[in-house]
């Protein structure tokens, strides 16, 4: 199945760490570790348009690892495999190497 978010939109697979410990070397279960607010981006809409109907291209483009807010965007599932579809604007930055 074939995804592609409408106007500003951008879908996104959020980035998981293998495993995740505590500074003590404790092992955080699934169900107490906060949710990742970094992820790559899988598929991005045309633009948001202006009000008198220009498109304005996005910044971000497919495979730009992004910040993002905490509770931001929607969840969703596609073929079993969990994503995210947030507006640019919430999009905090791109990580660069």
């Amino acid at each position: 199945m074939s995804i592609k978010p409408l106007h500003d939109r951008v879908l996104l697979e959020r980035y998981e760490p293998t495993e995740q410990k505590s500074t003590g070397g404790i092992i955080i279960p699934d169900t107490a570790k906060e949710k990742p607010v970094e992820g790559t981006v899988v598929a991005v809409g045309d633009g948001a348009r202006t009000d008198d109907g220009k498109v304005t291209p996005l910044v971000v483009k497919v495979g730009d690892r992004v910040l993002y807010g905490k509770y931001s965007g929607t969840d969703i599932k596609i073929d079993g495999k969990e994503y995210l579809i947030v507006r640019e604007s919430e999009i905090l930055a791109i990580v660069t190497k």
